[in-house]
């Protein structure tokens, strides 16, 4: 196939804010981080980002092609987008039925936002219950609408629809295990592609394969083969392990609408654990970044927490996966972009990823879908990296507002009892959710934001004298 030629883009989407680990996104030039330049950035402002459709060739007698590889939230709305864009878009996926130890939580606003259909949500849960070290209850939710919850969903019922929804738009779904990407020969050639293909009968190692594209989308998880093929670096990550436990019917009624969130040293050191309620059972779980190795010992805490809620149940399923802690130093190179799990798009204190895995996807896909002009045209580096702009620019204070508060308040059970005690405040809840529930960081009433920084430090206060006088106990 004859090579297509395209204008190599600037590094002019480097001066864009990034929030890679809450610090600015650094060039990796032969597998070593380097700094910019002095007086690069400058430059760069100067020369803006180009859009690829301006300086590109047309795609004669085809259409773009892109993989996107990884069919969870991210890679199912990033094929979508691109297959109702005019992209010939191919989405590889190993595992169909995939379960992901994970929550399950979607915020409001997805759900009208990605048009998800209201039966595939388990559970509409309205009250939040925080329970403290000590065991103190904080029921959180007293500030929502009538027309206000938060989505319980199972991960493998909420993939396999949007990846059926982008093979309806036109996207060849693919259940196969991505290898490894080949590199571009010069500018403007494909991208080759290696992968297994599995047969519908299941089991073997499947076919190999070999395809050419024009881009890639990195949409494979914590553990991306793509981001290792462009060097995109390494992050912090936690390990998530979640047990599905279907109790009698008689305590699945406490949980009809009502999940939970325990914290303490017990339940994990650095994150906190959960009994969320699903269609017919509760999962539970917890996750820690700095003490991976006592994953089960902080589960069996967890379940030991719950004991009289969930007594008489019958594990069903166990799952474990890695969980990333922050943005990888480096999400696109050339023609390849990282979205969802695999660039690094969870939030630090609450471990939300699911929104914004499905929302990078998107915006991922429709940078492409812009810049080649629905396919018709070669995209380069630039057009990607106003993925990377627009996002962000709307979620970077999202995510430095969660690391603030999980550096705050899970240092110590002192400061998880202060920040249960917080929980309290109808202020602190209404705030919560409002950022919660639409993906936005609420601006608060300048007196009631006086009021909740002196309540703050108040419990605070109380909160380490209470460790000061338990340490006092244990000498």
């Amino acid at each position: 196939m004859a090579s297509l030629s395209t204008t190599t883009s600037t590094a002019a989407g480097d001066s864009l804010r990034s929030f890679a680990g809450l610090r600015r996104e650094t060039r990796i030039l032969r597998g070593v981080a380097a700094a910019d330049a002095p007086g690069s950035q400058l430059r760069r402002r100067q020369l803006g980002v180009v859009r690829a459709s301006r300086t590109s060739p047309r795609l004669n007698g085809r259409k773009l092609r892109v993989a996107v590889v990884g069919g969870g939230p991210a890679g199912g709305s990033a094929a979508e987008a691109l297959a109702k864009g005019g992209v010939e878009t191919m989405l590889i996926e190993r595992k169909l039925d995939n379960c992901k130890p994970c929550g399950g939580a979607i915020p409001l606003c997805m759900v009208e936002e990605f048009g998800l259909p209201l039966d595939l949500i388990d559970r509409r849960v309205t009250k939040m219950k925080m329970i403290s070290p000590s065991n103190v209850a904080v029921d959180i939710g007293r500030t929502l609408g009538p027309d206000e919850y938060i989505g319980m969903v199972r991960r493998e019922v909420l993939d396999a629809y949007l990846r059926g929804r982008a093979a309806e738009a036109g996207a060849s779904v693919i259940n196969g295990l991505f290898l490894r990407l080949e590199q571009p020969e010069g500018p403007g050639g494909p991208y080759r592609i290696h992968y297994n293909e599995f047969s519908p009968a299941g089991g073997g190692a499947g076919e190999r394969r070999t395809a050419e594209v024009d881009a890639v989308v990195g949409a494979d998880g914590a553990n991306s083969r793509v981001a290792k093929s462009i060097g995109a670096g390494e992050y912090e990550y936690a390990i998530a392990f979640q047990e599905r436990v279907r109790i009698p019917e008689t305590k699945m009624e406490y949980y009809k609408e009502r999940a939970e969130m325990y914290v303490g040293d017990d339940v994990s050191p650095d994150f906190y654990g959960w009994v969320f309620p699903k269609c017919d059972h509760v999962a539970v779980g917890t996750g820690t970044v700095t003490h991976k190795a006592d994953i089960k010992k902080f589960q069996a805490a967890t379940r030991l927490r719950a004991k009289d809620k969930i007594e008489g149940g019958t594990i069903i399923r166990v799952e474990a996966h890695p969980i990333p802690e922050h943005p990888r130093p480096r999400r696109v190179l050339g023609r390849v972009a990282l979205i969802g799990d695999a660039a690094g798009y969870v939030t630090k204190c609450s471990g939300e990823g699911i929104y914004f895995a499905a929302k990078s996807g998107r915006m991922c896909a429709e940078a492409i879908v812009e810049g080649s002009e629905n396919g018709s045209r070669m995209i380069d580096e630039g057009d990607l990296r106003k993925y990377l702009e627009k996002f962000d620019k709307m979620y970077w204070p999202t995510y430095k507002v969660l690391d603030v508060l999980q550096k705050l308040f899970y240092r110590s059970n002192a400061a998880r009892e202060a920040f249960v005690e917080m929980c309290a405040d109808e202020y602190v809840q209404k705030m919560t959710f409002d950022s919660y529930l639409y993906k936005k960081v609420v601006p608060g009433n300048p007196v009631d934001d006086l009021k909740l920084a002196v309540n703050t430090i108040g419990s605070l206060v109380r909160a380490n004298a209470l460790r000061r006088e338990m340490d006092k106990l244990t000498l």
